[in-house]
């Protein structure tokens, strides 16, 4: 075998440098293909503003100092999903039910939920065990349910509208196992929020949320816009209502005479009718518009005169007082007798057995509250009738005061 069988380096390098120009370069998509500066921006700033109310709930929830850093904005794919999450995590999501049409998933690490849940029952945040029982999901539920109503609550005042979301849902995503998918919104790609997120010297970790595109994108345009999409079609039915009417049964004039002929084209749609013109304001148009024609009697001598209305006579206040009474004689009222209140945490209630006693806030003999529709009214005293408990009115709260609790 002579030289001329083998190729030289050159001609080597050439077919390797043409086999990598054949091979399709893969592109990878970043949030710039989805969300332009402004959007990503504006997303943080919710963001930031909604989460930083949560923090503090969520602080005065667990008695720690927790803060959550500014967010940063990208995007995540279901193939990403079991390098951004390779061990179980917990999910937890809620959807808008009022205000906004989405759902908010929130996405953190076992170890931290853990933490979380130690803290709620009255432990120092050093939990032994690394699975999570029932009580420890409840505990970690509720403590979600404390962070996404107050971050309800900001996004009530930021959107100027309305915000509710439904009872956080809970459940431990796995990817291997498929476990916890079913709560992750089924889109391909999805926007990924990422907080840096501290409880004290326990937890420094990373909180997600995720989001749909669309859900994303409508947060930023109402609160970039301030309104939701126009609707044209209720708009423009609208104005027909508030169009005057025509009378279509009046008779056809005859041929008009030269005295109100210039009066008849100045009118084209007829009867009075104005036409509403864009960009004017309805009644505005319908102050300037031309008063209706008469034609059935166009000479016709009018006797026009001012309106005289009989002199009412006021009735006694004792009588207006007694017959407004007798319109809610019939409304059925709740009345309560308290006996008094406490707070327990959370451990201690779960601590309660056959037997336990609960210690009220207010002393032996002292009057018991009662209420109506629970607003206290009077105060009383435990009695026994025959074989039940009656109570035995002692004090009535003044009417003042009774309008101040209902402020």
């Amino acid at each position: 075998m002579t030289s001329k069988d083998y190729l030289s380096q050159e001609e080597i390098d050439a077919l390797l440098r043409q086999s990598d120009s054949d091979s399709p370069v893969e592109t990878i998509e970043t949030v710039d293909d989805y969300l332009i500066p402004l959007e990503q921006d504006a997303l943080g700033e919710i963001g930031n503003i909604t989460f930083g109310s949560a923090a503090t709930a969520l602080s005065t929830l667990l008695g720690k100092k927790v803060e959550i850093t500014t967010p940063r904005v990208s995007i995540i794919t279901r193939s990403q999903f079991e390098n951004e999450f390779p061990k179980p995590h917990v999910a937890v999501h809620v959807t808008y039910v009022e205000g906004f049409e989405g759902i908010n998933s929130l996405v953190i690490k076992n170890r931290d939920a853990q933490v979380i849940a130690d803290l709620m029952l009255g432990g120092e945040g050093n939990p032994s065990t690394e699975e999570l029982n029932e009580i420890h999901i409840s505990a970690v539920q509720e403590a979600m349910n404390q962070m996404m109503g107050s971050s309800a609550t900001s996004m009530s005042t930021l959107f100027n509208r309305f915000v509710n979301i439904s009872p956080p849902g809970i459940n431990i995503l796995d990817i291997e196992s498929g476990e916890g998918m079913s709560s992750i919104p089924s889109e391909e790609t999805l926007i990924k929020i990422s907080f840096r997120l501290t409880i004290g010297d326990l937890i420094d970790s990373t909180i997600m949320q995720l989001l749909t595109v669309s859900f994303a994108k409508e947060m930023v345009r109402i609160l970039i816009s301030g309104t939701e999409e126009p609707a044209p079609l209720e708009v423009a039915a609208a104005v027909e209502q508030v169009q005057p009417p025509v009378n279509y049964a009046a008779p056809t004039p005859t041929q008009p005479s030269p005295s109100n002929q210039g009066q008849i084209q100045a009118q084209p749609n007829g009867y009075g009718q104005q036409p509403i013109m864009p960009g004017y304001d309805i009644n505005q148009q319908m102050q300037y518009a031309a008063p209706p024609q008469h034609y059935g009697a166009p000479n016709r001598n009018l006797n026009v005169q001012p309106v005289q209305f009989a002199n009412l006579q006021s009735a006694p206040y004792n009588q207006i007082d007694q017959n407004n009474l007798e319109l809610l004689m019939d409304i059925p009222l709740k009345i309560t007798v308290e006996l008094g209140r406490t707070h327990k945490q959370i451990k201690d209630i779960l601590e309660l057995s056959q037997g336990s006693i609960v210690e009220l806030d207010k002393l032996a003999g002292e009057p018991v509250d009662i209420l109506v529709n629970n607003k206290l009214i009077a105060k009383g005293e435990v009695v026994v009738i025959d074989e039940n408990f009656g109570v035995r009115v002692i004090d009535i709260i003044s009417q003042w005061d009774r309008i101040q609790k209902l402020q």
